[in-house]
């Protein structure tokens, strides 16, 4: 099941497991030490896509208002639920949420293929985040949805 939410509709406990998720993927197992906690969680127009499994967190993906387009970041799914077509199903909705709208994110490289079979295309050149090589993307404005 995924929920889409904003900052304010997360009880405590869910945020927690949100964080403890990026932590888990990002920081410890991807050995980056980045500012995760960059503020724009709290902002208004930010939805969180949490996907759950038999009550557990298993996914999860921010999507931001940039103004002029939205930015999907985060997309993380945890270990044990790998391999299973999660971050296919949190990546449909997101562009679900997103309507016409284009949409921009920082593709990890190893990820530009996945990230290509929704419309994504490079803008610019890989750029370092913390020790891990990103590519910067955009699904341009009315774009049909997603083709998976």
């Amino acid at each position: 099941m995924i929920r889409v939410v904003a900052f304010g509709d997360l009880d405590a406990r869910t945020a927690y497991d949100v964080w403890r998720l990026r932590q888990d993927v990002f920081v410890v197992e991807q050995a980056s030490t980045f500012p995760d906690l960059d503020g724009r969680d709290l902002d208004p127009t930010t939805r969180h896509l949490l996907l759950t499994e038999d009550g557990e967190l298993a996914g999860y993906l921010r999507l931001l208002d940039d103004g002029e387009c939205a930015r999907i970041g985060r997309v993380v799914v945890a270990r044990a639920f790998r391999g299973r077509g999660l971050a296919d199903r949190l990546m449909q909705v997101a562009l679900a949420e997103t309507g016409s709208r284009a949409v921009r994110l920082d593709a990890q490289t190893g990820l530009l293929e996945w990230y290509a079979s929704y419309g994504f295309t490079v803008t610019g050149p890989a750029f370092d985040d913390e020790g891990v090589l990103h590519l910067p993307m955009l699904r341009p404005t009315g774009q049909p949805g997603p083709r998976r």
